[in-house]
C-alpha cells in the first residue's frame, strides 16, 4: 500500500529555483533603479525607455512565478536538468553583476580612440529637412545636416552658433583646433558614433579632452585635415557641467 504524500521540491532544485527567483528579482531592480536613477539614457534612446518599464515589469513576474514554483509540481528527472539550471543561473547573473560593478557613465573621450565624423555627412532628404531650428538653437547633429544641405561650404561664412560639447583633440591637428564632439545614439550604445565640429580658437590654449563646453562664435570656411568645411571660430567658450542627456537622437 503506497501513502500519497505531499510533494516538496528537492533541495538541490529547492536551491536553484530560489537562487532564480533571486536573480530575477534582482534583475527588475536593477532595471527599475536605472530608471528611477536617470542613468538609462546612459545606455539606450530615450524614446526606447519604454522598453525597460517592460523588462523591469517581466522580471518581477518571473520572479514571483519562480517563489511560485517552490509550492509544488510534477517531478522531473534531475539529469541534465541541473546542467540547464545552472546554465541559466550563468545567465541571468552575468548581466546583473556586469551591470552592478560597473559604474553607470555615459561614453566619452575615451570611447572615440580616433574614430569621430567630421563635416557634412549622408542623411536623408527627410533628416535634412528636419533642420529648422534657427541657427543659435542647432546643436552638432543639426549643424552636421545642414552642411549636408549645402555643397558649399563658405554658404555658412559668417553664420552664428552656440554648440554644447566635449573638447576632442589629436595629435595631427592645427594649432589651437578642437573638436567640439558629442555621441549620436540611435538605438542603444552598441551603436554610438562620435559627431565633432571643427572649432578655432585663437586667444587660448585648448582645454583638456574630455572638457564639457559650450562654444559661442562664427562659422568660416576653412581647410582641416585636408577638408574643406565650415570651422567655427570662437568668440566665447565656456566650461560647463556634463548634460543630464548627453547623446544626440538621430
Amino acid at each position: 500500500m503506497h501513502t500519497n504524500l505531499p510533494y516538496s521540491t528537492p533541495a538541490p532544485s529547492r536551491a536553484v529555483t530560489i537562487a532564480k527567483a533571486a536573480l530575477l528579482f534582482g534583475l527588475a531592480a536593477y532595471f527599475a533603479y536605472t530608471i528611477v536613477s536617470g542613468s538609462l539614457t546612459n545606455y539606450i534612446n530615450a524614446r526606447f525607455a519604454w522598453l525597460s518599464y517592460v523588462a523591469a515589469i517581466l522580471f518581477a513576474i518571473g520572479g514571483a512565478a519562480a517563489l511560485l514554483a517552490l509550492r509544488g509540481g510534477p517531478r522531473t528527472s534531475a539529469f541534465g536538468h541541473s546542467r540547464t539550471s545552472l546554465s541559466m543561473l550563468l545567465m541571468l547573473a552575468t548581466p546583473l553583476v556586469l551591470g552592478t560593478l560597473i559604474p553607470s557613465r555615459p561614453l566619452g573621450v575615451d570611447a572615440i580612440n580616433g574614430s569621430i565624423r567630421v563635416g557634412a555627412a549622408s542623411y536623408s532628404a527627410a533628416e535634412i529637412a528636419l533642420v529648422s531650428k534657427s541657427p543659435l538653437d542647432r546643436d552638432i547633429l543639426d549643424w552636421s545636416r545642414a552642411f549636408a544641405s549645402e555643397p558649399s561650404p563658405s554658404a555658412f561664412n559668417g553664420q552664428q552658433a552656440k554648440v554644447l560639447g566635449f573638447v576632442y583633440t589629436e595629435p595631427d591637428y592645427p594649432p589651437n583646433t578642437f573638436m567640439v564632439a558629442r555621441f549620436t545614439v540611435s538605438c542603444c550604445v552598441a551603436d554610438a558614433s562620435a559627431l565633432g565640429l571643427p572649432a578655432y580658437d585663437a586667444s587660448a590654449g585648448v582645454l583638456e579632452d574630455g572638457t564639457w563646453v559650450e562654444v559661442a562664435g562664427e562659422f568660416q570656411a576653412g581647410d582641416f585635415l585636408g577638408q574643406q568645411t565650415p570651422v567655427l571660430h570662437v568668440a566665447q567658450i565656456t566650461p560647463v557641467e556634463a548634460p543630464a542627456h548627453p547623446y544626440l537622437y538621430p
